[in-house]
């Protein structure tokens, strides 16, 4: 209450500062807790495949035959992951999660033993396709998300959005954590350092059983995601966005390494994920845009690299990848939004492996795509398959019915 002259003003009473969208996140109780081993758990998904074919290619001398191992792994992560979210949707985070993860970790100690041993090569495959069981760590964290945050739109957005940031900024220093304990500490400590944190992790993340999605009969009743009207077309824009990550990867370093700049390949993809975490996180912050306009920008940014290469620029492709990179999180964010919407209850992690596992097929169909262009005519040609993808992104957009 004030005065002013005779007369008594109340004054009403200032309201509490809301935090922001991210810090009114991590209020809700043990969303903290889930969120650190989250993210142990998730930084060695941008470090297994970088450190095997560095332990690989140089305790065998052969690329090849470390290219073949990674993608091998790959091949059996796209046909387990389903599976193993099918048991995590039934019989609970916690008690499959633990067990495939210790699976997976076993897998990576036999490679580092077959690889140190000079065992042979088909061990390494055996190895290595084991590591298939890891759980989908960033599907059971939006699953924790979503169950939380049920009935609060605007907060689910920006949960999503951050975790979609920090797939980026895991598989952005994922690649560079490993390639220096490789080449600095021994050829074994990528992987082995990976394995621990995987485990590590997944210890800390199940330990937080106050925020699990709770048990229910759905699984057994619903019908697989794959049945639900809208996930099929989502999984090929999915698809597409796939492709987009692996050719512009391999087109990436090819073009670095023929301009002599192949010590740099690092740092210059980073750039991409650096922007694409950032456009994120500044996303979660605004309101949510129709998928088909987060289309539309990411086919028109993602030919910016494909330009910038033609100049023979290197910095200026590496400002063309950052831009570019701003354009792939929202729409990465809106569609695994709409997963979470199209999913049967019950069935969101394996609605959300599903849609990883057509990111995975995208990426190897990519890279080898644009490892052929570069071989036949370049690397500058090889930039078209991602400007492709993402046209093929923008109609498969337009193609969808709007959901409500």
């Amino acid at each position: 209450m004030t005065v002013t002259g005779t007369t008594l003003v109340h004054a009403a009473p200032t309201p509490p500062r809301l935090p922001g969208p991210y810090r009114r996140l991590f209020t809700l109780p043990g969303t903290r807790g889930f969120t650190a081993g989250n993210l142990i758990a998730r930084l060695p998904m941008g470090m297994f495949s970088v450190s095997a074919i560095m332990m690989i290619a140089g305790q065998r001398g052969s690329y090849a035959l470390a290219g073949a191992v990674t993608a091998t792994g790959l091949a059996a992560t796209a046909l387990v992951g389903p599976w193993t979210a099918r048991l995590v949707d039934r019989h609970g985070q916690a008690k499959v999660a633990l067990p495939a993860t210790a699976l997976a970790v076993l897998g990576s100690l036999c490679l580092v033993l077959a690889v140190h041993t000079e065992a042979p090569a088909w061990t390494l495959f055996a190895s290595y396709a084991a590591t298939a069981t890891t759980p989908n760590i960033g599907g059971m964290s939006r699953a924790r998300w979503t169950h939380l945050l049920r009935g609060r739109p605007a907060d689910h957005h920006t949960a999503m959005s951050f975790e979609q940031a920090a797939d980026e900024a895991c598989f952005m220093l994922g690649p560079v954590v490993a390639a220096a304990l490789c080449a600095a500490v021994a050829p074994e400590a990528g992987t082995l350092t990976a394995a621990a944190l995987l485990l590590t992790g997944m210890l800390v993340f199940t330990a937080q059983r106050s925020t699990e999605p709770p048990l229910t009969q759905a699984p057994i009743r619903q019908p697989s995601p794959l049945r639900s009207p809208g996930i099929r077309p989502l999984l090929l824009l999915f698809l597409t966005q796939g492709t987009l990550f692996g050719a512009l990867e391999v087109a990436s370093i090819a073009y670095l390494d023929t301009h002599g700049f192949g010590a740099t390949a690092g740092p210059v993809l980073a750039l991409q994920a650096l922007g694409s975490c950032a456009a994120g996180l500044v996303y979660g912050t605004r309101r949510p845009r129709s998928l088909r306009t987060c289309a539309t920008a990411m086919a028109v940014l993602m030919a910016l690299p494909w330009a910038a290469a033609a100049t023979g620029h290197v910095p200026l492709l590496a400002l063309a990848l950052l831009l570019a990179g701003m354009a792939t999180a929202p729409t990465m964010v809106t569609a695994m939004s709409l997963v979470h919407r199209l999913t049967p209850e019950g069935r969101l992690n394996e609605g959300m492996t599903l849609a990883v596992t057509a990111i995975l097929t995208g990426i190897a169909a990519g890279a080898a795509t644009a490892g052929a262009l570069t071989d036949r005519l370049g690397p500058v040609p090889a930039y078209a398959v991602p400007a492709v993808a993402a046209a093929l992104a923008l109609v498969q957009a337009r193609r969808m019915r709007p959901t409500p």
